[in-house]
């Protein structure tokens, strides 16, 4: 018998608030597996439950014999012990008991789910949406043509009881076809971070002439991808010149702010470059400021970010995010 089996028996076998608040102690994933094993209890002999409850020094001899478990027993555990927040507990526990219709589409991203289902015809659409979380059902039928989409509500609202043959074999159909984005993993690529990322290792006449021409359609977009090509912990890649004129052009008290979340290399670097009293001037700054919170820490650094980049603009500094040494030329 596992430990699992005689948790779910030791539950059963006490009252349904007691059994409940034992329940809530337990964090998600031991809720799952000992709810589950409730919810595959149909009957245990009083041998059974009597073994369990003297392992626990225990004894509740009223329920011996009785018929405890099931899935609506473990339903009313788990809503008791988790209140509000049962919803996906509850979810994969039904799925675990229940041989439920298209569970293997609910962790398929509902845009794949579309990709395979938009030219099927509405009726085999609603009755795939119909037995989908309502997020995912929301997000496939905003992807389909708005004729589409009123013939598939249409039939939704319209739909009563299926055959369970006609449910399988559209399963069946379905799951057969996705076999493929079922076996595979996907991961995400391009976006702006990319952009950034290709920029900062191009030369600087590619850089500013892509920037410039964009920005002429999407400056918003510019100014995304800039703020990315640049943090706040590259300033630790500066030499001391370049770091000395950004010293010139940042107040003390935004120094201040911006190191407490900072690296201990930029740290170095920083006070490094100021002269004994300004760096102890800054390190009692940084101290009598106390805890500050971190969406503050990081909007200063990007109020400094924002000094360096328009420094790059006006001239004052050149920026050389990838770090190399450029090459010289008589």
């Amino acid at each position: 018998m596992s430990d699992i089996h005689k948790a779910a028996i030791l539950l059963t076998s006490l009252p349904e608030e007691d059994a409940a608040l034992v329940l809530g102690r337990l964090d998600l994933k031991q809720v799952e597996q000992v709810s589950i094993e409730i919810a595959r209890l149909k009957s245990i002999t009083a041998d059974e439950q009597e073994q369990v409850i003297l392992q626990f020094a225990e004894s509740n001899p009223g329920s011996a014999g009785t018929d405890p478990g099931g899935l609506e027993r473990a339903r009313a555990l788990v809503q008791k012990a988790m209140g509000k927040d049962a919803g996906d507990t509850l979810d994969n526990i039904r799925q675990s008991i229940e041989a439920v219709p298209f569970a293997f589409l609910r962790h398929v991203d509902s845009q794949n789910i579309l990709t395979y289902i938009v030219d099927e015809h509405p009726q085999t659409i609603a009755l795939i949406l119909s037995h989908l979380p309502p997020n995912s059902s929301a997000a496939i039928l905003a992807g389909l043509q708005p004729d589409r989409q009123l013939m598939v509500v249409q039939r939704i609202a319209e739909m009563g009881q299926t055959s369970p043959e006609m449910i399988e074999e559209v399963e069946r159909g379905l799951e057969r076809r996705m076999s493929s984005v079922m076996s595979q993993s996907f991961e995400n690529a391009g976006g702006v971070g990319a952009v950034a990322e290709m920029l900062n290792v191009s030369d600087r006449s590619t850089e500013r002439s892509l920037l410039e021409n964009l920005s002429q359609d999407d400056p918003e977009l510019v100014e995304e991808i800039r703020r990315l090509m640049f943090v706040f912990e590259d300033i630790s890649k500066f030499n001391d010149k370049d770091l000395q004129t950004v010293l010139k052009n940042v107040e003390n008290s935004q120094w201040a702010t911006a190191l407490k979340g900072a690296s201990a290399d930029l740290k170095e670097k920083v006070f490094g470059n100021m002269s004994q009293r300004a760096g102890e001037m800054l390190k009692e700054e940084m101290e009598f400021s106390g805890a500050v919170k971190l969406s503050v820490v990081e909007s200063v650094q990007q109020e400094i970010v924002d000094i360096v980049r328009h420094l790059e603009d006006t001239g004052d500094l050149e920026l050389n995010a990838g770090g190399e040494e450029e090459e010289l030329v008589q």
